[in-house]
């Protein structure tokens, strides 16, 4: 005898009488535990819309952080006051216990660093491989700042460490429109 046929009406109500509730009960799990707290809110402050000045007042750009997939992933959405754009993925790994931030701008830069929030601040180490393959040593820190601003410092050495200069310096500004650093899924 065929499936088909073993598969009359009260058969598959059976079925699904027992296999409902299953459903129910996985679609009401315990929340993701990134909502739970702990290091998966230690970035939750560069969270929003925001203004980005350098430190003589001149506007940057703006950058938008959303929290996504169930609070799991930061992603940011940077424009340049020049119209230049870039994204980022930001996202706790459990495992290593630490930060991991991937970068890619529009001319196709990347840059790939990990870190912790230690001494008030995110602070990140990696390095930077621009569009020609070229690697140079990365390092920045968010701090955020009592007024709520946060201010971003990036380094960057052509020597693997031995000397740094300033790649960026911004003060991010929120826009004043309503962000309620909840996740979108």
């Amino acid at each position: 005898m065929s499936l088909h046929h073993r598969l009359t009406l009260p058969t598959v109500t059976l079925f699904v009488a027992l296999l409902g509730p299953l459903a129910v009960a996985r679609a009401q799990e315990a929340p993701a535990p990134c909502l739970d707290g702990g290091a998966y809110d230690q970035f939750d402050f560069w969270v929003g819309e925001w203004d980005v000045f350098t430190p003589d007042g001149v506007r940057a750009g703006s950058n938008r952080i959303e929290k996504v997939a169930a609070g799991c992933l930061l992603v940011e959405h940077w424009t340049s006051a020049a119209g230049g754009t870039g994204n980022s993925l930001n996202y706790y790994h459990p495992a290593r216990q630490q930060w991991i931030q991937v970068w890619v701008d529009g001319q196709g830069g990347v840059i790939e660093v990990a870190g912790e929030f230690t001494d008030g601040a995110m602070r990140f180490v990696g390095e930077h491989v621009y569009p020609d393959g070229r690697r140079e040593a990365f390092r920045m820190r968010f701090t955020p700042q009592v007024d709520g601003s946060v201010r971003q410092f990036i380094e960057q050495s052509k020597d693997e460490g031995a000397t740094w200069y300033v790649w960026f310096d911004g003060r991010y500004e929120r826009t004043g429109r309503p962000d309620t650093g909840e996740p979108r899924e």
